[in-house]
């Protein structure tokens, strides 16, 4: 079944936000306790959200759930390691995770270009504060880092 921009859009939004949730839950134990703490509540949102929007596309856009790229997320997982040997591995990760806000940032925009149903649209706002309020905390645990 071929989707619409719409739907298309949606899925980038889904997808952009399962690689988030993914790249945390895999990265967690790569993080000290500090910023497992301050970081895990907006993931345990961000889960919330994502399975909300999900059931919401599925009634209103017709959108069936999809498979996770396991080999991305593998190699997104290697290349992370790779690049924590060169530099301070909180430090990567912390750019990791803010690389991984705009792309959904992005995403989010392009949805916005879309009518959405009604029931749809107050999620997707949920989903925009909630990246924004975690790039304002990757951006105060960076600048604590830094200044160490």
């Amino acid at each position: 079944m071929f989707l619409d921009n719409r739907q298309v859009a949606m899925d980038s939004v889904l997808e952009a936000l399962a690689d988030s949730i993914d790249y945390f839950q895999d990265n967690i134990e790569r993080l000290r306790p500090s910023l497992r703490d301050a970081l895990k509540p907006h993931y345990a949102a961000r889960l919330k959200q994502m399975r909300k929007l999900q059931e919401l596309a599925r009634a209103h856009l017709k959108m069936l759930p999809r498979d996770a790229d396991v080999e991305r997320d593998d190699f997104l997982w290697l290349w992370s390691r790779l690049k924590s040997f060169v530099g301070n591995d909180s430090q990567v990760l912390i750019n990791e995770l803010l690389e991984q806000e705009r792309v959904l940032m992005q995403a989010l925009s392009s949805l916005y270009t879309h009518p959405l149903p009604d029931p749809i649209e107050p999620v997707v706002e949920e989903c925009m504060q909630g990246c924004r309020k975690l790039i304002r905390e990757l951006y105060a645990l960076q600048k604590r880092k830094t200044h160490r």
